[in-house]
């Protein structure tokens, strides 16, 4: 195991997580820790020397479509329900 979980590392975990772990929590949280660890350590030890990076399981396309206008310009429709309008924009009120 690369990293030892000691009981400097359960208080900064427990602060960053705003936890408050106490007696059987305090140990459950070691436990589980040093468990995700080890298999974390277990998947350094996979061969992956002649491995594309980001490689699917099964063969995938990319299925862009083209970017196309489909509403147009409806300027005054979008405007026929705005409450104040100048020169063809909203008018909203002045803010600091």
């Amino acid at each position: 195991m690369a990293t030892k979980i000691d009981d400097d590392m359960i208080e900064y975990v427990s602060i960053l997580a705003k936890l408050e772990l106490e007696g059987e929590a305090r140990a459950q949280a070691r436990s589980d820790m040093e468990k995700m660890i080890e298999f974390a350590d277990m998947l350094n030890e996979i061969d992956t020397e002649d491995t594309d990076p980001a490689v699917q399981v099964i063969d995938m396309e990319n299925v862009f479509r083209d970017d196309t206008v489909t509403n147009g310009d409806n300027r005054e429709d979008m405007l026929a329900n705005a409450p104040a309008k100048k020169n063809g924009q909203y008018m909203v009120p002045r803010t600091f």
